[in-house]
């Protein structure tokens, strides 16, 4: 018979555990795109933060079904050549093709002249939200406030 004391310890080191596995998959995946983020950065003027946090988020870190099998980082809706699975995303032929997509998006929208170079990315979530760029609003703009703090995507954005 296990002790309640021992079956709380391996319950805490399992949920540990996956807790650590889950973060460094995220450091993985943000060392991997993030030379990729600070060059569309550069040429889009929109934060690296912004491009890494929402990349993080609607791609499960690159393990999503969508992000493995359409190359799409970021939930983009449109066409694709599946043929086992019905899906509404986007289909890219690289993971930079998506990148490069998304802020070919962001750059097309009513806020993006005023916001362009602004490394301020509360208020690109903001403008984003306003202009319905996810369906999950305030949800969507904590989740990715939430990824920017943790992994401290903001420090990309300081020149």
């Amino acid at each position: 018979m296990i002790h309640k004391s021992k079956l709380i310890f391996f319950i805490a080191a399992l949920w540990l555990s996956s807790t650590c596995l889950g973060q460094a998959v995220v450091n993985r995946y943000i060392d991997r795109f993030l030379p990729l983020s600070k060059s569309l950065s550069i040429e889009f003027g929109i934060p690296v933060s912004i491009i890494l946090g929402v990349s993080t988020l609607e791609s499960g870190s690159g393990t999503s079904k969508n992000c493995k099998q359409l190359n799409n980082y970021f939930g983009v809706t449109g066409r694709n050549a599946l043929k086992k699975r019905r899906s509404a995303y986007k289909q890219y032929d690289s993971a930079e093709a998506s990148f490069r997509d998304f802020c070919g998006i962001v750059s097309r929208k009513s806020f993006y002249q005023k916001l362009k170079g602004n490394k301020n990315y509360s208020k690109w979530l903001t403008a984003m939200n306003h202009s319905s760029y996810a369906g999950a609003k305030g949800v969507w703009i904590s989740r990715i406030t939430s990824i920017i703090k943790k992994y401290k995507l903001y420090q990309y954005d300081q020149p």
